[in-house]
């Protein structure tokens, strides 16, 4: 996909691998919109970009953590732009981030389920329209390898919490919701695919979490670069891809029982806000 002049919003971009990420899409031309909660590192950024004469770049502030905060950074995208060509979900947190203890929204959601999937999930509906605008588009769901079964008895992990089961299920959220969407968008030149980038990448998430890195944001970038915009996935959808090769989620992600729930649950905590 030839992306110069194509309008790219990336969540989670003002460091590490979305900030990668950005950084060589705007060398091919592309319109970047780059979001995170940081001002300052979203500033340096768009400074980045913009000195190296290439492709452009504006900066929007949300913290994904309050589902009307998410509602906002939507509001104010769809009032800039009439057309998004790529939606590249990337922002989250880890295991540790913030700390091991269970820690909940600004809507009393579990956090980990919260940034790393409903914000998302409630993000991508709600950008739908400028997305299907721009088709053929493209939306990448970064989640991970790390993936665990939800217990729909116990989403919220209110007993025997652990932040690495937290993020896990979060991440088997986005794959499933990654498949629902896929399905729902047949036919509208929308294609929606989800990936773990690479294992362990030098970024603040892996490092905050006490573990030492074994890949770099280059092979990840590379991995969420292919689905965005590789001429082979053109017309390619409802798929998991282990860096650059599709693989097999957990079996949880293919029970259509199972994403029905997740999704009316989804429906249910984002309620107020769907449009």
């Amino acid at each position: 996909m030839d992306v110069a002049g194509k309008t790219v919003l990336i969540t989670g971009s003002t460091d590490g691998v979305g900030r990668y990420v950005a950084s060589q899409l705007a060398a091919q031309g592309a319109n970047l919109l780059i979001h995170g909660r940081d001002g300052a590192r979203g500033a340096d950024v768009v400074d980045k970009i913009k000195r190296a004469g290439q492709g452009t770049a504006r900066f929007y502030q949300a913290d994904l953590s309050s589902l009307a905060e998410t509602r906002e950074l939507a509001d104010s995208i769809k009032a800039d732009h009439r057309r998004l060509d790529i939606f590249i979900s990337n922002a989250g947190i880890g295991t540790r981030n913030m700390g091991a203890e269970r820690r909940v929204s600004a809507d009393g959601h579990e956090l980990r389920f919260a940034v790393n999937y409903l914000s998302g999930f409630l993000l991508a509906y709600l950008l739908l329209p400028i997305i299907k605008a721009a088709a053929p588009s493209r939306i990448v769901n970064v989640a991970s390898l790390g993936q665990a079964p939800l217990d729909f008895n116990d989403v919220m992990l209110t007993k025997g919490y652990d932040g690495v089961r937290a993020y896990s299920q979060s991440k088997l959220s986005q794959i499933m919701f990654t498949i629902d969407l896929a399905e729902e968008l047949k036919g509208t030149g929308v294609t929606v695919n989800s990936l773990h980038p690479a294992t362990y990448m030098n970024t603040t998430m892996v490092r905050s979490a006490g573990v030492r890195p074994m890949s770099t944001v280059e092979e990840g970038g590379a991995a969420i670069l292919h689905l965005a915009t590789g001429d082979d996935m053109e017309g390619r959808s409802g798929l998991f891809f282990n860096g650059l090769r599709e693989a097999r989620a957990d079996a949880q992600a293919y029970d259509a029982a199972a994403r029905k729930k997740l999704r009316n649950l989804s429906q249910q905590l984002t309620g107020p806000f769907m449009q």
